[in-house]
């Protein structure tokens, strides 16, 4: 008789799984499985062309006249530098007045390439936060590897050195935030289990005096024990002291309460998936459901405005600051120097208004000058809200152009240019145009194409979506992509399917939970699409998606096989069976469901791969990629998943480098590595070999 390959798990026994060895991360069988599995995709798709474009976009990320982001904290710029002398980075900073010049002078702060070296350890930088005021201290927040879990060091910024004895923590996916020069608030949890919640964030917020050990600090604040996390700052403009207390409840949902050193006293009277941020006496109130208050229902994504102490008195007489359209959705907003800035898609065209309240109103404007296509973003220069004066940055950039950093205010005419990227690859005669699908059930689905002008009915495309969280995902600038498909003569393709949050709360609802298979068809009706504009063939569109999109693209495998060429399923989720009891899975019961749940399993199923996939199916060529330190979605998904697929005869790929977290890697060369054996892969596997292997 003929082998039978093994069909499990499947939807008739989800439970019975043989590969649970491979979500023991480390355990001895699955890194020698992992090794192997590296060693064939290597020797497979690293040959010298992948060398070529590994080496070229390498030295494209690593350019020395890249644009550097910064942050203005006690009047001086802040930025972490990364080139190829410095591949974990260098934190310095600088002045604005040597900032705006073409070569700036950096004050260094901290080598983390001499730092690792000298301690064997491999750190990637995570972020630091100085001590507002005097900035005189920061905590300085290392990663191994890239994870999200880190350690907390202090550090001394006028002599550039660690504090010995000062605030430290060991590694955890801790919240510290400054009080005053010896105090924070921590959200950590470290501890026990008391004090971490089922994703494995924090439950408690314990006051850590100096000099005492943290895990003895009072817990002054605690979450529920089925809830998301717990985290706690100041009010720094409130006086007497104001402590600011947050709980999640869930991905959407939380709650706000004032209080003090003792803990909390009071709860922010709003619904509990509203967002609320004040500054100078005022409040701002994003909604995301419908809210009936003071004799008004205001609209789901509406934004309010009120005095913060009238509303913390009982009035509810808000000045409604935006109301959404069908098209027409809030991104987000922030204050700055007395300014409430909101970041809005009309249409996904990004436009900008800002109110500036007083006693006898709200003005509006809006940041003026800037472009209306492309991706635009709009931030506060100032690291603290506290001590922002209204400067403003923007970058811009769509998939040919890369980008402009520019600063203004919103009491001005025009931005003025700070800098303009180099271009990372050659894009005379491309052209960027926007598109509509149609999905399942009539929905038009957005997307934006880039590559060259006119249709050959052969184009090998590179499509990608993500679609979930409310999580806007536009079509912009992009040396991996650029330099591996567009420069090729290839021609790229981002869908807007919903999930995300290009049209507001509306678009992420219709692909949350059992809207989910909604977002998979959308993205499937946009590959359809192309083929019927006579863009291409299915068998040459190539397919990539990453976290919640490797969810996407495993399901266009079981689901829609037969629209694509190739698949590239990165760091991704997919079996919904499990994905609650890994690392951080629990906290996105909101987005999926719940797999205990009977009824929420009866739709979770039909988009859990792992369970659907079956031998006999025409399944596309897949390369399924994660990382070992990703500890927020298990490499487990990934593991489970190639070696099912292979299992049933499948022509199914699998890589995993060790460093890297939830990301393509933590420096430009791991980046580059990834992002270059993925584009190999999905060339190769849609027949589509350019002749010059560079950019």
């Amino acid at each position: 008789m003929p082998h039978q390959p093994d069909p499990r798990p499947t939807l008739q026994a989800p439970d019975d799984d043989p590969y649970l060895w491979l979500e023991e991360v480390d355990g001895a069988r699955a890194l020698a499985w992992v090794e192997a599995q590296n060693a064939d995709t290597l020797a497979a798709y690293a040959d010298g062309r992948y060398a070529a474009d590994r080496d070229g976009l390498k030295a494209a990320l690593d350019r020395p006249d890249k644009i550097p982001g910064v942050t203005r904290r006690g009047g001086l710029l802040y930025n972490l530098w990364q080139d190829a002398g410095h591949p974990r980075g260098l934190w310095r900073r600088t002045t604005e007045g040597e900032y705006r010049k073409a070569d700036p002078a950096w004050e260094v702060l901290l080598d983390l390439d001499a730092l690792a070296r000298d301690e064997g350890q491999d750190w990637v930088w995570s972020g630091a936060a100085s001590l507002p005021g005097s900035h005189a201290r920061a905590l300085v927040q290392l990663s191994r590897g890239g994870g999200d879990a880190t350690v907390v060091r202090e550090f001394d910024l006028e002599t550039r050195s660690f504090v010995a004895d000062g605030f430290s923590l060991p590694e955890a996916k801790s919240i510290p935030v400054w009080l005053d020069p010896d105090t924070l608030l921590l959200a950590s949890p470290l501890g026990g289990p008391e004090h971490a919640t089922p994703s494995g964030y924090a439950r408690t917020v314990r006051l850590w005096r100096r000099g005492t050990d943290p895990l003895d600090a009072p817990v002054i604040f605690s979450a529920g024990p089925a809830s998301m996390v717990a985290y706690g700052y100041p009010d720094r403009e409130a006086n007497p002291e104001r402590l600011v207390f947050a709980e999640r409840t869930g991905f959407f949902d939380g709650t706000i309460q004032l209080g003090d050193r003792t803990g909390p006293k009071t709860r922010l009277d709003i619904p509990t998936d509203a967002d609320a941020h004040w500054h100078r006496g005022f409040l701002a109130i994003r909604l995301r459901t419908p809210w009936a208050v003071g004799g008004t229902t205001h609209p789901a994504d509406g934004v309010l405005g009120i005095g913060l102490d009238a509303f913390l008195e009982g009035a509810r007489d808000f000045q409604v600051l935006f109301t959404p359209g069908p098209r027409r959705a809030l991104q987000g907003f922030f204050w700055t120097g007395g300014h409430l800035v909101l970041s809005i898609l009309d249409d996904l065209k990004a436009v900008f208004p800002v109110f500036t309240p007083s006693p006898s109103g709200w003005a509006e404007g809006r940041v003026a000058g800037l472009p209306e296509l492309g991706v635009v973003s709009v931030w506060s220069m100032d690291g603290e809200e506290e001590e922002s004066n209204g400067d403003l940055m923007v970058a811009a950039n769509d998939p040919v152009t890369p980008s402009t950093l520019l600063t203004t205010r919103p009491d001005l005419a025009a931005p003025t240019l700070l800098k303009q990227a180099p271009a990372l690859f050659e894009a005379d005669g491309m052209v960027v145009t926007r598109h509509e699908a149609v999905s399942s059930d009539g929905e038009r689905i957005p997307y934006v194409q880039a590559g060259p002008a006119g249709e050959t009915g052969e184009a090998p495309v590179h499509l990608s979506g993500y679609g979930g969280f409310q999580v806007t995902n536009l079509a912009g600038y992009s040396a991996v992509l650029g330099r591996l498909w567009l420069a090729k003569g290839g021609t790229r393709v981002v869908a807007n399917i919903r999930g995300g949050g290009e049209f507001g709360t509306r678009w992420h609802e219709a692909g949350r939970r059992e809207g989910k298979a909604l977002t998979h068809d959308d993205f499937a009706a946009v590959a359809a699409d192309l083929v019927r504009r006579g863009v291409t063939t299915p068998g040459r569109i190539a397919a990539e998606g990453g976290s919640n999109g490797g969810l996407l693209i495993a399901n266009m495998l079981t689901r829609y096989p037969e629209r694509f060429g190739a698949l590239f399923c990165t760091v991704p989720l997919i079996d919904m069976r499990r994905y609650t009891k890994l690392l951080a899975g629990a906290s996105w019961i909101a987005e999926y469901g719940d797999p205990e749940i009977p009824e929420d399993w009866a739709f979770l199923q039909h988009i859990s791969a792992y369970h659907v996939a079956e031998a006999g199916k025409p399944y596309p060529p897949i390369l399924i990629a994660t990382t070992r330190r990703d500890d927020r979605v298990h490499p487990g998904h990934a593991r489970k998943m190639a070696a099912k697929l292979q299992a049933l005869g499948y022509d199914a790929r699998f890589y995993e480098p060790e460093a890297g977290g939830h990301s393509h890697g933590k420096n430009s060369a791991e980046t580059a590595a990834f992002a270059a054996l993925g584009a190999a892969f999905l060339r190769r596997a849609i027949g589509w070999e350019p002749e010059v292997a560079g950019a």
